[in-house]
């Protein structure tokens, strides 16, 4: 079972999408080069693809859960430009495949490296990511990490329910053991540059049930006959952190960019 069996409609509505500030980055980061072409790894519903897909040639989004890559059909298929090519595979990041020569200029894995293995990814990408490419590696704080006061009584709530390991699906969630940033600069992409994107947002009670029922530590399925119960302790606590409803929260997004040794191509 995959850890975010029952979340896929969640994760699609609810999980923020990329800011604007980040999308430049990674395009800016990306090779200049025809064709330009992107690779995103864990692509869950599409998110990534769906902030810069539009300024490439070709896509390739490769996701294991197939109920999120059908997601991620549905909404990019849609959205991008009918000169884009976009391919779907439903494979993990240690298996998946391209065209026969095909090489990225740009390889991103957002909120999902920490469910790799690192080094056989990183490996499998030296093949796969063209001279001048670029692969980027980033996250924002997930509720479980963040120290908003409200996020913060929002997990004691989740601990109290399903206990105090944090949980992946039926399993307990492993932490890395280092940055990621190190285990970038190991890989043939050594060249590591490291930028923070700070980021605001505005929930409401409803927003932050669909975030977490979006998670594989708080997905609904896991509080089995007590959800109903989970939910109006969750509404409840909001009520008394939130100002008219609304619910302030002051996060950041970490990149690390990784890129080959040696002379480059022009990026924009």
């Amino acid at each position: 079972m995959s850890n975010f069996t029952g979340t896929v409609d969640y994760y699609r509505r609810y999980r923020p999408g990329i800011p604007t500030d980040v999308a430049n980055v990674l395009i800016a980061a990306s090779a200049v080069e025809t064709p330009r072409r992107l690779l995103d790894l864990g692509t869950g519903t599409g998110h990534v693809v769906l902030a810069i897909g539009d300024r490439f040639d070709e896509v390739v989004a490769a996701d294991p859960d197939a109920g999120m890559l059908a997601a991620a059909h549905d909404s990019l298929r849609a959205a991008l430009p009918a000169d884009v090519m976009l391919r779907l595979v439903h494979a993990t990041a240690e298996s998946f495949t391209t065209p026969p020569g095909w090489t990225a200029s740009l390889v991103t894995i957002c909120r999902a490296f920490h469910w790799m293995d690192k080094p056989a990814v990183l490996a499998r990408l030296d093949q796969r990511v063209s001279p001048a490419g670029t692969v980027a590696i980033f996250a924002d704080r997930s509720f479980w990490t963040a120290s908003n006061p409200w996020q913060t009584a929002v997990r004691q709530i989740i601990t109290e329910f399903l206990g105090t390991q944090r949980r992946a699906g039926d399993s307990v969630f492993t932490h890395a053991d280092r940055p990621f940033g190190e285990i970038l600069a190991e890989s043939a992409f050594s060249v590591v540059e490291e930028v923070r994107v700070p980021v605001r947002r505005t929930w409401t009670a409803e927003s932050v049930l669909g975030y977490l029922y979006s998670t594989s530590f708080a997905a609904r399925r896991l509080f089995g006959d007590r959800v109903h119960e989970f939910e109006e302790a969750i509404i409840s606590t909001l009520t008394e952190h939130s100002e008219n409803g609304s619910l302030v929260e002051d996060n950041e997004f970490l990149i690390h960019l990784g890129r080959r040794r040696g002379p480059r191509t022009p990026t924009r």
